[in-house]
């Protein structure tokens, strides 16, 4: 069973399932997360949906690319979620499965292509308290060792 972060499932909504990608991107005594503006200015963990078709890992170098700019290696599966949500962004309700990957940070090509994002490095420390969901935090200082 994957563990649920957030709200439960209300009873009077339709989900529509969002398989999805997070990167975990340590380095030194940084992380690299995203900074999303809207809807709600929050700091993320780089990642986004599956494309239909699309591999979990071709997803991952993606979506962290188009969200700071940089790209990835050696990304490695530390876990999984699902949380609740409503996504205006796409006008629906989504189960999101959320899917944690730590990965290695190699180098900026420049800046977050994708329009309201850019790259942030915070602490750990930081991050765990101070990422836009709770899933997110549980991961990081998982992965980290802050627990």
């Amino acid at each position: 069973m994957i563990r649920r972060f957030g709200e439960a499932p209300r009873q009077d909504v339709r989900y529509r399932l969002r398989p999805g990608v997070y990167a975990i991107l340590p380095q030194g005594r940084h992380l690299l997360v995203t900074h999303q503006a809207e809807p709600v200015p929050e700091l993320q963990l780089p990642g986004g949906g599956i494309d239909p078709g699309e591999h979990p890992l071709r997803a991952l170098h993606r979506e962290v690319y188009e969200e700071t700019g940089w790209i990835i290696a050696r990304p490695r599966r530390v876990g999984a979620f699902r949380r609740f949500t409503y996504m205006p962004e796409y006008e629906f309700w989504a189960e999101k499965l959320c899917m944690i990957y730590r990965a290695d940070p190699v180098r900026a090509l420049g800046a977050a292509t994708e329009p309201g994002h850019r790259a942030v490095w915070v602490t750990p420390d930081q991050a765990a308290m101070r990422l836009g969901n709770s899933g997110d935090r549980h991961f990081v200082s998982r992965a980290l060792g802050l627990v």
